[in-house]
């Protein structure tokens, strides 16, 4: 199972490298046949910078990435991403063959953008809220959760909570056990199964 993480020039490093710690650590605590490859993936090759100036360089660009089977849309500085009609053409593209789309904090206003959710339950980072609700009125925004899963598409609240959102997909398409014994071994407060 292929598990991309789309990045982008003013990513929030933890939406990215949240997701990416606890796919790593499941890999590590779980049986070689159920490994994930994890991946973060960027619109064009070389590096990039993240939030507050951290240099990344993505594994793969649009123009080379693997098949994508759970695609992960981070938060951030969102506002020239959603500009990007390739951008979006993309995502929209990645989400139709994807088993699941996830967003992070502000990504579900990439998946909006995208036409990827238009009237679901989703949740962002609570400071982004009036916006989402303004932007997209169709979508029913919640408040006050972690994450949000409807299936096909799961969103999570803001920058930490897409630790608590990987940690269900975890339970979700591995078990329940191996999130429990992921999120202990992170040292992370996770009762939620």
């Amino acid at each position: 199972m292929n598990i991309g993480i789309y990045v982008y020039p003013n990513a929030e490093v933890l939406d990215f490298a949240g997701p990416f710690e606890v796919f790593s650590t499941a890999n590590r605590l779980g049986e070689q046949k159920d490994a994930v490859n994890v991946f973060l993936v960027s619109e064009k090759p070389g590096p990039l910078l993240a939030r507050g100036g951290l240099q990344i360089i993505p594994h793969y660009s649009f123009a080379d990435h693997p098949t994508i089977d759970v695609l992960i849309v981070v938060g951030g500085i969102h506002d020239e991403e959603m500009g990007k009609a390739s951008v979006l053409a993309w995502i929209a593209a990645q989400s139709s063959r994807s088993e699941i789309t996830a967003s992070v904090c502000t990504g579900v206003f990439l998946l909006a953008g995208a036409g990827v959710v238009t009237d679901q339950r989703v949740t962002t980072h609570w400071q982004d809220m009036d916006d989402l609700k303004k932007q997209f009125p169709a979508l029913q925004v919640c408040e006050g959760v972690r994450w949000i899963d409807c299936g096909a598409v799961v969103s999570s609240a803001g920058i930490s909570a897409g630790i608590d959102m990987s940690l269900h997909l975890v339970a979700r398409l591995r078990s329940p056990d191996l999130a429990r014994k992921t999120a202990k071994q992170m040292e992370f407060d996770w009762p939620v199964i």
